[in-house]
């Protein structure tokens, strides 16, 4: 058996934990809007159209906030033909992913499905095809309580009161070629520049997150992101990272060590802002939004079959199992060990494309990935502790050297609770790890939930969806005693301890 520590002081501090670092997406893509959150005339659907079901678990998910309406859908959006009588609006197609869109779910509805979810709107504008004065105009219509053209245009539209959104995207993967109308760095730093600007001038209480590169790979990382800083430092407030992981080659071992280049990527960002801000002499920091994070792969190959200039077909639709939940848990454990910069996050996306829930026409269900998401949401809130992992580490192709253990502790104080997530990675052997908790007198274990399964591609699907659930530990896997945390964490598992006075 394996034998790690983790080392926690409750005066060593990461910082708080943004709720925001638990957000999510929904982008006109595939299934996740129509059949997704929204099936007019479904009976599982309320009077305005929106799936009951799906809004059942994104409540028990907690989102704090969702990113919309894309993504790539965002750089050939008109937002005005997304609200008003759904009669008059215009059918187009949609050239980021190649189908029609009818616009029959808009901005408006959006935000009334928002409200019922319990999270916020971030909001993106189209720094592609449009610009500065449609972002503004875009604003106006949201935020502006009355008198004014855009303003009263909303109030027209049936919603007197102003949707307030104070969290804004400048567009979306702006160096990408995939991208309608792709920029240069400084042509987009100077774009995104300008538009924040204007939106400040009209709401001084919006915050704007600029475009980082699209993802590690890109050959413009690193120069796009000090190039549009440069422009833009001033005016901005976060900086975004895009990322997704796969395991195509079949080769767990290397897969679950993704998180460790996850972790490089946000020190690598982290190191350019802070680059850009010494070279300014300035004094606000630039801090994250990792507004695309999660496992895409499975649904690649079916996806290149697909016919186009259809409506809302089956794209993107990741079937999770259980070894990508152990991603996932590593993924928002590395989210969490970088509170103090990373302010936002949103995994991509929410429902149907590379999503924790999936939905039918007579259903929805919880996908693997659902649960260390739902629990990292719920428990994972307060204060992140500089956690130490001492652990044995194996190499990696991609990586290098990559610990078998990851973890975090979040201590809430007002709650007087402490929260350990980790993840074992190692295929063949439990771990046995100790931590000292002497600081935290009176604590006790409230509970130990394990996620784990035999099988490593064991998926959940609307007929069997509970093949892989997260469950309490026996007793003997985890015990306090003096102040001393003795726990075993099962091979190839999940796992979250509670404690509370």
């Amino acid at each position: 058996m394996k034998k790690a520590q983790i080392i926690v002081d409750k005066y060593f501090l990461t910082g708080k934990t943004d709720k925001r670092i638990y957000g999510s997406f929904i982008e006109h893509l595939g299934r996740a809007v129509y059949e997704g959150i929204y099936q007019e005339g479904s009976p599982l659907s309320d009077e305005q159209g929106f799936r009951k079901d799906t809004l059942e678990l994104v409540r028990e998910l907690q989102v704090p906030i969702v990113r919309y309406p894309g993504g790539n859908f965002v750089s050939g959006f008109r937002w005005e033909d997304s609200v008003g009588p759904k009669a008059q609006r215009p059918s187009r197609p949609e050239l980021a992913w190649g189908v029609i869109e009818t616009n029959q779910f808009g901005l408006n509805e959006f935000v009334d499905w928002s409200r019922k979810a319990g999270s916020d709107v971030m909001m993106a504008v189209n720094l592609g095809t449009r610009g500065t004065e449609d972002a503004k105009n875009l604003l106006e219509y949201c935020n502006f309580k009355g008198g004014t053209y855009y303003s009263d245009l909303r109030k027209a539209h049936g919603y007197e009161q102003p949707h307030d959104i104070k969290l804004w995207c400048l567009g979306n993967e702006m160096d990408g070629p995939w991208q309608m109308g792709h920029k240069t760095a400084a042509e987009y730093g100077r774009v995104a520049a300008e538009t924040a600007r204007l939106m400040k001038f009209m709401d001084p209480e919006v915050e704007t997150v600029a475009c980082g590169s699209s993802s590690l790979e890109m050959p413009t990382f690193g120069s796009w992101e000090y190039t549009v800083l440069d422009e833009a430092y001033d005016q901005v407030d976060y900086l975004s990272l895009h990322q997704y992981f796969g395991n195509a080659s079949g080769d767990t071992a290397d897969f679950l060590a993704s998180s460790k280049g996850m972790d490089d990527f946000i020190s690598g960002v982290v190191s350019i802002c802070d680059a850009v801000k010494v070279k300014k002499h300035g004094k606000k920091q630039i801090n994250l939004s990792f507004d695309e994070w999660n496992v895409w792969y499975h649904s690649i190959e079916q996806d290149r079959k697909l016919e186009k200039w259809v409506q809302a077909p089956h794209q993107l639709e990741d079937v999770y199992n259980f070894e990508d939940a152990l991603l996932v848990g590593s993924m928002l454990i590395t989210l969490l060990r970088h509170a103090d910069r990373v302010k936002i996050a949103c995994m991509a996306q929410l429902v149907n494309v590379i999503a924790p829930i999936m939905t039918s026409d007579t259903g929805a269900w919880r996908q693997t990935i659902f649960y260390p998401y739902m629990l990292t949401s719920v428990f994972g809130r307060g204060t992140v502790l500089n956690t130490q992992v001492l652990t044995p580490v194996y190499e990696s192709k991609t990586y290098g050297e990559a610990p078998y253990l990851d973890s975090v502790c979040v201590w809430d104080e007002e709650k007087d609770t402490l929260t350990i997530f980790a993840v074992n990675k190692s295929l063949d052997e439990d771990m046995e790890v100790s931590c000292d908790l002497r600081q935290f007198e009176g604590y006790k274990i409230v509970e130990h939930i394990v996620l784990n399964n035999d099988d490593l591609q064991a998926t959940n699907t609307e007929a069997q969806p509970e093949n892989v659930v997260p469950v309490k530990a026996s007793a003997e896997c985890s015990k306090l005693d003096g102040g001393k945390l003795e726990a075993v964490f099962a091979k190839h598992s999940w796992n979250m301890i509670r404690l509370a006075k």
